[in-house]
């Protein structure tokens, strides 16, 4: 595939990831299953990780995906606040 395009399942979970986080300066979403929507790499750059350890902004992460993770083998999660 192309890499500028998405997976079906890289576009859904970009879409809810922006929903969640409407703050996020960066969020990218990689299907490192091989496009089988099965594993996905997410980062995700927000204010609304700011003051917070890196469990519960992992936490935060995993409360906005329960219905897309209940379908997935794993999640590598990333998260950052801007600069």
């Amino acid at each position: 595939r192309s890499f500028s395009s998405q997976t079906d399942g890289e576009a859904r979970v970009s879409r809810v990831l922006r929903e969640k986080f409407p703050r996020a300066s960066a969020i990218k979403v990689v299907d490192i299953s091989g496009g089988c929507g099965a594993m996905y790499e997410i980062h995700i750059e927000s204010e609304d990780f700011r003051e917070k350890r890196t469990v519960q902004q992992h936490q935060m992460v995993n409360e906005a995906l329960s219905e897309e993770i209940k379908t997935m083998h794993g999640l590598r999660i990333f998260t950052s606040t801007p600069k």
